[in-house]
């Protein structure tokens, strides 16, 4: 048991020196820790220590994934339901744009320019198609965006776009059964059902029994994340129609909303950030960086000349467009979840999967960077803020109370 605390421990230390650089440089917490698992699976790799981490553990790998989980759930939550209405043709556009430009655009120039065979290059599509909701929306947090119907709309377009490929994946390589049948449908009564249910829960018991509320979201997250996996999809996604499905109910007690942000940014999602750093093998980039660099830019490229355009209809202003495309260039998890897919399914080679990875990983830190130090439309955060209240920076969690 002491491993795990000592393992655990050393987690928590990349994490504080991660907020502490973050702050310092004012830089997305996500961002840096992320760069810190690159970094310190490299000097561990050059050391000769192994897997000193322990970021394949089956613990660690589940707090990871409870991190991806939540953080989704509250990105989800934090939607209102009215202004999604009103922007949604702003999401679906934006959204499938930014799914059909990378993942047409990749797959031709995995086969095309790399020689890669048909079926790994429309799994280099599929993985390279992604945005990052939890790197977003993380994003979102520490700038105060996630408050503005600005960021409530980037974070709409991020959840059409990962649907999209999280569909395309199924259809191109995963057979439909009736374990996605049962998937559906389970799925469908419990959010419909959700909202009434929890409501009288939280009338009934939410002051008077212990965290009763907390305890039932993550029960139906886990529950809805078991069936997702076992029906070939993955947990992450019935997290967001969750959140979703809740974001009413929420809206009536942001406290609860605070608490359960303050749990899963100072606790989960450090495990998810540096655990996907250390998936990223170094020497295995510096032995053919072409084409890691192909495909980060392919991405990215793809994703620029996709959307800015398609965002210059509802966005007219400069920076807001080029943050809007940016953060839709991102990518983490299900691009980290397709390529693993590829790799267990004999569709990708390991080199073409640690290619892969390190491209997804890149482009969670490159066009956040970017977006983070040239385009943050800071005028929107300031019509945002009420008088008297200061703007939040970009590393701010003045929310976790």
């Amino acid at each position: 048991m002491e491993h795990i605390f000592l393992t655990a421990s050393l987690w928590l230390a990349v994490a504080v020196l991660s907020a502490l650089i973050a702050n310092r440089l004012d830089l997305s917490i996500a961002l840096v820790e992320i760069c810190a698992g690159v970094l310190f699976a490299y000097v561990a790799g050059w050391l000769e220590l192994g897997d000193v981490l322990g970021a394949q553990s089956e613990w660690v790998r589940f707090l990871a994934s409870a991190g991806a989980v939540v953080l989704t759930f509250l990105a989800g939550a934090e939607l209102d339901p009215d202004v999604l209405r009103s922007k949604l043709a702003e999401v679906n556009t934006v959204g499938l744009v930014g799914f059909l430009a990378p993942f047409l655009g990749c797959a031709a120039l995995a086969f095309y320019g790399l020689g890669w065979s048909a079926d790994a290059s429309w799994l280099c599509g599929v993985a390279l198609s992604t945005t990052s909701m939890a790197v977003v929306y993380a994003v979102m947090l520490e700038t105060g965006f996630n408050r503005t119907e600005y960021g409530k709309g980037i974070l709409g377009a991020c959840f059409i776009n990962d649907l999209a490929t999280v569909i395309v994946l199924g259809l191109l390589f995963a057979p439909f059964t009736y374990k996605t049948v049962v998937f559906v449908a389970a799925s469908a009564v419990v959010l419909i059902s959700l909202p009434t249910l929890t409501g009288w829960l939280t009338q009934k018991y939410a002051h008077r029994t212990a965290a009763i509320r907390t305890k039932w979201v993550v029960l139906v997250l886990f529950g809805l994340g078991t069936l997702a996996l076992w029906s070939g999809s993955e947990a992450v996604l019935p997290a967001y129609l969750v959140g979703m499905a809740l974001a009413g109910n929420a809206a009536r007690d942001v406290q609860w909303i605070y608490r359960l942000r303050t749990l899963t940014i100072g606790f989960l999602t450090p495990f998810y950030f540096i655990r996907a750093g250390t998936l990223v093998s170094v020497p295995a980039l510096l032995t053919a960086p072409a084409v890691f660099l192909t495909l980060l830019g392919g991405k990215v490229a793809a994703k620029i000349f996709g959307l800015y355009p398609v965002i210059g209809l509802f966005r007219q202003e400069r920076k807001e467009r080029w943050y809007y495309t940016l953060l839709m260039s991102t990518g983490l998890t299900f691009g980290t979840i397709s390529a693993l897919y590829g790799l267990a399914h004999g569709i990708v080679t390991p080199e073409q999967y640690s290619f892969l990875v390190a491209a997804v990983i890149a482009s969670a830190v490159v066009p956040t960077a970017i977006a983070g130090l040239a385009f943050v439309p800071s005028h929107l955060l300031q019509e945002a803020t009420q008088p008297g209240q200061p703007v939040k920076s970009l590393n701010s969690f003045s929310d976790e109370g």
